[in-house]
């Protein structure tokens, strides 16, 4: 990794709104070191992409100061920043698309405080076309995928809707698969630093988890670059075939 940080020339930093500042500045500091260089990130060019006005979660008001403390623009680096806006919506504007930008609109509209509030409640009132109000968990699943016993083969169907969460496979036909990942050390003797106990309860971002629940006919999303630009990060796929060990 340490090879491949010194080769690069500018690093892309996606989501950076979600990161804290001490962040920010261990990358400033590992890069200098690795390339020998005392300018900023050791030279190399970081674009740092993300959205300021998506929501902090909620917390409680007394930890809310130490989220903001801690925010990138709360970093000392900040003031190195050249800030550049995104103006146009680029996939609304290349599927023209009349009902994505409408959305695209509301929600924009939503995020800059110019939705009414209720009077009763001073909560935001949703406009009406934004969404399908159901009253329960069932009802939800039955709307996004009606009839899906008649149509689980259809992949042009089901490419049209969200992909099915782990909970809801159940729906589809066929036997669930569990599907455990390595859990042992190449290394015999780090068996004590690393034990099996330690391996399944690691959860790393953008890999799959432990102990993977499939079904054959499910569809799933690439979480990896595999074979640009053709299986690359977020392609959906379906499961045709699942072998053992």
């Amino acid at each position: 990794m340490a090879k491949v940080f010194q080769k690069c020339h500018i690093i892309v930093w996606d989501e950076c709104t979600m990161t804290h500042k001490y962040s920010l500045k261990a990358l400033n500091r590992i890069l200098k070191d690795l390339n020998a260089n005392d300018r900023l990130f050791g030279g190399a060019l970081i674009l740092l992409a993300g959205d300021f006005r998506q929501r902090l979660p909620v917390i409680p008001r007394s930890t809310y100061a130490d989220e903001i403390n801690t925010c990138l623009k709360s970093s000392i680096l900040w003031r190195s920043v050249h800030i550049l806006r995104i103006t146009e919506n680029m996939p609304v504007g290349l599927q023209r698309d009349l009902a994505a930008e409408l959305f695209a609109k509301q929600l924009l509209d939503i995020v800059n405080g110019n939705v009414s509030l209720q009077e009763n409640t001073h909560f935001i009132k949703l406009p009406e076309n934004i969404c399908k109000i159901v009253n329960s968990k069932e009802e939800l699943i039955e709307s996004v995928f009606p009839h899906i016993y008649q149509n689980d083969q259809n992949h042009q169907w089901l490419q049209s809707r969200a992909i099915l969460a782990a909970k809801n496979l159940a729906m589809l036909p066929g036997n669930l698969i569990s599907l455990k990942s390595i859990d042992t050390v190449v290394d015999e003797n780090e068996i004590v630093n690393y034990p099996t106990e330690f391996l399944n309860w690691l959860d790393l971002p953008g890999l799959p988890p432990q102990n993977s629940v499939l079904k054959v006919g499910s569809p799933i999303i690439l979480l990896h670059n595999l074979n640009l630009p053709k299986l690359c990060n977020g392609t959906r796929l379906v499961i045709k075939r699942i072998m053992g060990t």
